[in-house]
């Protein structure tokens, strides 16, 4: 059996800007390593849905673990064809700053994939986690 390919920054780059939610989410590939995938998001307003606090919503932040979790199987060789489950852990408000996450694989299979998330403010503060499986 063959190893499933690999593929490169610019062919993981072209994939995520596909889709309008992700464009008008500004995401962008930071990273890939051997074993994780980074990727920044830029702040914007229309994601704010607590004013008084100005933190982002959570289904913004939840939205970018899920991407994240995602593109980090494709990175990694594997296939994600859709979300079976996702699980969110909230640490702390998101606010003002550009986003990074950092995903990791934590399964590659052939019919389920898994990946972690953790969601770091512009400080480094971990503000959320989460952990996707996918349908190859």
């Amino acid at each position: 059996m063959n190893a499933p390919a690999v593929p490169g920054l610019e062919e993981l780059r072209d994939l995520l800007a596909l889709a309008p939610f992700h464009r008008w989410l500004g995401l962008s590939i930071a990273e890939v390593g051997a074993n994780e995938l980074v990727i920044s998001m830029p702040w914007r307003d229309e994601i704010i849905s607590n004013p008084t606090v100005g933190a982002a919503h959570g289904g913004i932040v939840s939205a970018l673990i899920d991407l994240t979790g995602l593109y980090t199987i494709i990175a990694m060789g594997g296939a994600a064809r859709a979300t079976a489950d996702l699980h969110v852990d909230f640490h702390r408000p998101a606010k003002l700053g550009p986003l990074r996450a950092i995903g990791s694989p934590v399964k590659l299979g052939r019919q389920i994939n898994v990946a972690a998330t953790r969601i770091l403010a512009a400080d480094g503060t971990l503000v959320a986690s989460g952990r996707g499986a996918y349908v190859a």
